[in-house]
């Protein structure tokens, strides 16, 4: 233990709050919550001796920092911790998968005619969310299915009530999916109505639905508009339907999550039911990055942390497999959370211990499923890069592919892109751009060049940077391909044998016939149209190309919107700025004359001469 750390340690306040281990890099290790920093964080030294962490997964001897935030409560540091988690993605703790905010479904009640939309953030702006849900297509279903039952707006026009927003109505109102706000054909509390419809359907109130689509069918026919009434007919037949669909008869009437736990080598799944008055109102599997040291009730904890720190609604009770750890601190923090108790209940028999069962289940088969596609998905790949491997007649299966391209218009701009891909797939972080800078005019052969000389002269260094190394920023590929032909290939040849590279495999792809072409050969290699190292070398061409491409547009319309006000010696960005807010506009400024920009603070009657003849020649 580092003196730093030592001392570290003995400041440590005995007082609620959230704590983080980092390594020498500054990589966030673990998060982890607690009553006392102080007894908590001191006894990963006391009572583990040089074996550390959360029950014996990490060893202290990596930490080198700790760095905590005290909280009032225990609740507030439960769900600290869970944002924090969420932010740093810390290696030892399980969490869930996606790095991104689940999504919601948003009801804008700000507005007069609220919309129903899609959203990853909650605002504090008087809306109603409901989620979050696991994927984009959990909430796309169940917009879908509220949306045949209570059509809605979805445009983001200002409509007002009295106020006709447009001259003819959208293709949804002739379907029937949109009741026409903004042509006034339903009045503001109407639509208000509607809306609370799908609130109720939202929160699995499904009877209380009917009852008042029944009530309002009634008093339409009684008032005798039968075509009112007949809608209102059709309306309550499908959520009837759709409700016997969702009942599950037997189970308790009382509102209520189950979840069910699987577990697989690095990962794991979580089920969750959503029961609300007997009915499966939400189902959804959470997918957990989880090291297999970790037990079963902190995955579980963490799962319970995490996704209710975020959660629309919490129900007065939760159904577990297991107790998970911390369960009372849990508890406390859940009924902050819900506003009243809380209760986490491991269901020992009958319905509930039922339910409970029926989620694990489908946890192992969700959790079973993914590990089949994906061992198919790279069984796939490995195919294609052996293949690819057997048509270059490379020593061994390429792990490391790097792609460059060359975008330029007329040799303006020009840039170059380097896209990686390791065991197939796509290393972005990897990926990197180059702006050309010795090259003038359009020379695709010298540009190729001049990328390839300044991402290789220091490959003699990385080598040995390698070895002694166990990860490497700009490891040395087992292939790199240049998109272009013979041209581009014999010009690449040049720059690695320059290098001492002779040994590196290199190849082409042309674009026109999808050909790949190798240095010193008379004739390209043509690969079957259905042929899977066709499909990724593709893929790696195309993502060059857009990489590249995408840079340039870039400088081009940096480049573009620049003008000789920008670069007109001795403005800078402060008297620029100046002779904006002095004049409002570029235009305005070139309009006046000048003694008028002379008269601006800073400006001086030379610098306002050159500036009015600058803009008058531009």
């Amino acid at each position: 233990m580092t003196p730093e750390l030592e001392a570290t340690l003995a400041r440590l306040p005995d007082h609620p709050g959230v704590y983080l281990f980092k390594d020498a890099a500054g990589n966030v290790l673990y998060v982890g919550k607690a009553q006392s920093l102080r007894h908590r964080v001191r006894s990963y030294w006391q009572r583990h001796g040089a074996r550390g962490g959360s029950r014996g997964v990490f060893s202290v001897e990596q930490v080198t920092t700790v760095e905590w935030t005290l909280t009032d409560t225990v609740s507030e540091a439960l769900l600290l911790e869970a944002n924090l988690i969420k932010r740093h993605q810390p290696f030892f703790n399980a969490r869930l998968k996606d790095d991104k905010s689940y999504p919601f479904i948003k009801i804008t009640l700000a507005d007069e005619f609220p919309r129903i939309e899609r959203t990853r953030r909650l605002v504090q702006d008087g809306s109603r969310y409901f989620g979050p849900y696991a994927s984009v297509t959990s909430v796309d279903s169940a917009m879908d299915l509220i949306r045949r039952l209570f059509p809605f707006r979805t445009c983001t026009i200002a409509i007002r009530e009295g106020e006709r927003a447009l001259p003819r109505p959208c293709l949804l109102y002739d379907i029937k999916r949109c009741q026409g706000p903004c042509i006034q054909a339903i009045s503001k509390a109407a639509y208000r109505r509607d809306i609370e419809q799908v609130m109720l359907f939202l929160e699995g109130r499904q009877e209380q639905v009917t009852r008042r689509l029944r009530r309002e069918m009634d008093a339409a026919s009684a008032a005798l508009d039968y075509e009112r009434a007949a809608a209102l007919r059709d309306q309550l037949r499908a959520v009837e339907r759709t409700t016997e669909s969702q009942k599950m008869a037997t189970y308790a009437r009382t509102q209520q999550d189950a979840l069910g736990l699987a577990r697989g080598t690095g990962e794991a799944a979580v089920q969750l039911f959503a029961v609300r008055g007997g009915r499966l109102v939400g189902r959804d599997v959470f997918p957990l990055v989880s090291r297999s040291e970790l037990p079963d009730d902190e995955v579980l904890a963490a799962f319970v942390k995490q996704y209710y720190a975020s959660a629309a609604s919490v129900p007065p009770t939760i159904l577990l497999p297991f107790r998970p750890a911390e369960a009372a601190d849990l508890e406390a923090f859940l009924a902050e959370r819900r506003g009243g108790r809380v209760a986490l209940r491991v269901p020992q028999r009958g319905e509930k211990r039922e339910l409970v069962a029926l989620a694990t289940r489908n946890a192992e088969e969700a959790l079973a499923r993914e590990q089949a596609r994906r061992l198919a998905d790279r069984g796939q790949l490995l195919g294609a890069l052996e293949e690819l491997a057997d048509a270059l007649g490379l020593p061994a299966t390429p792990s490391r592919i790097e792609c460059y391209d060359i975008s330029t218009i007329q040799g303006s701009d020009t840039v170059g892109s380097m896209v990686v891909f390791v065991d197939g797939r796509p290393a972005p972080s990897q990926y990197r751009r180059f702006r050309i800078r010795t090259v003038a005019g359009p020379d695709d052969f010298a540009s190729h060049r001049e990328v390839l000389r300044r991402r290789f002269r220091h490959a003699a260094l990385e080598m040995e940077e390698e070895k002694e190394a166990s990860v490497a920023r700009w490891r040395m590929p087992e292939l790199v391909l240049i998109d272009g032909g013979k041209g581009q290939v014999s010009a690449a040849k040049e720059v690695l044998d320059e290098l001492g590279l002779h040994d590196l495999p290199l190849a082409g792809i042309a674009k026109q016939r999808e050909e790949l072409f190798l240095p010193g050969a008379r004739d390209p290699i043509v690969l079957p149209g259905t042929s899977p190292a066709l499909h990724l070398v593709q893929r790696l061409r195309d993502e060059a190309h857009r990489f590249a491409i995408t840079y340039h547009r870039s400088l081009r319309g940096r480049r573009q919107t620049r003008s000789a006000f920008d670069e007109l010696p001795g403005l800078g960005p402060k008297r620029r700025r100046a002779l904006l807010r002095a004049f409002g506009s570029l235009r305005r400024i070139r309009e006046a004359s000048v003694e008028e920009i002379a008269a601006v603070p800073g400006i001086g009657v030379g610098l306002a001469e050159r500036v009015h003849a600058a803009l008058a020649a531009g």
